[in-house]
């Protein structure tokens, strides 16, 4: 029998991180975030930041022109994704889990018993959630969110061939905004 792991891909500021370590914790499984780029990190021997960084931007923006040579064979980013694939199959393989972004959700599509979950909320709430739980100011809430959904969209098809927060590709869709962190929470630890 295949192991049971959640996938959550969210929009920025939508609580997506928090849900998913919640269910992780309330079902007594891991949770992969931060710990997947550690994972990554210490396999490619990039930097964490630079590997964070990485995963926003579709091959071809500013971070691959940057490192790779055109035409000279896969870049940094196709060496990251390969590493990133390898690394999630395995945890899935190892046993039930939580993890967070990272194209999870596409990397075991046919790979686990797997439930794949999608977090958004409307642009105020999201907004006023940044500013409160990051700190964010420096630019406007709502530019900054809309450029970070951006490039986790370009991201997610430069990869995957598919549209990023497009409900087709998930089992259910969550509005953290009108239910609550903790109204997903529930649902998702249901579903599981």
């Amino acid at each position: 029998m295949q192991n049971r792991v959640i996938t959550i891909s969210r929009e920025f500021g939508s609580g997506g991180r928090t849900i998913g370590k919640k269910v992780a914790e309330e079902l007594g499984i891991p949770c992969y975030d931060s710990e997947l780029l550690q994972k990554i990190a210490e396999e490619s021997g990039f930097d964490e930041n630079y590997i964070k960084d990485a995963g926003e931007y579709a091959p071809g923006g500013f971070l691959a022109s940057a490192f790779s040579h055109r035409g000279a064979g896969p870049n940094n980013a196709d060496y990251l994704w390969e590493i990133q694939y390898k690394i999630i199959t395995e945890l899935a393989e190892k046993g039930p889990c939580v993890i967070v972004g990272r194209c999870a959700d596409y990397i075991l599509r046919d790979k686990a018993d797997c439930l794949k979950v999608f977090v958004h909320a409307d642009l105020s709430f999201r907004a006023e959630r940044i500013v409160k739980e990051y700190g964010e100011r420096d630019v406007s809430p709502e530019q900054r969110l809309k450029d970070k959904d951006k490039r986790r969209a370009a991201y997610y098809r430069f990869y995957t061939d598919m549209k990023w927060g497009h409900a087709q590709n998930y089992d259910i869709t969550l509005n953290s905004g009108t239910l609550g962190i903790d109204k997903c929470v529930a649902i998702i630890k249901q579903l599981y």
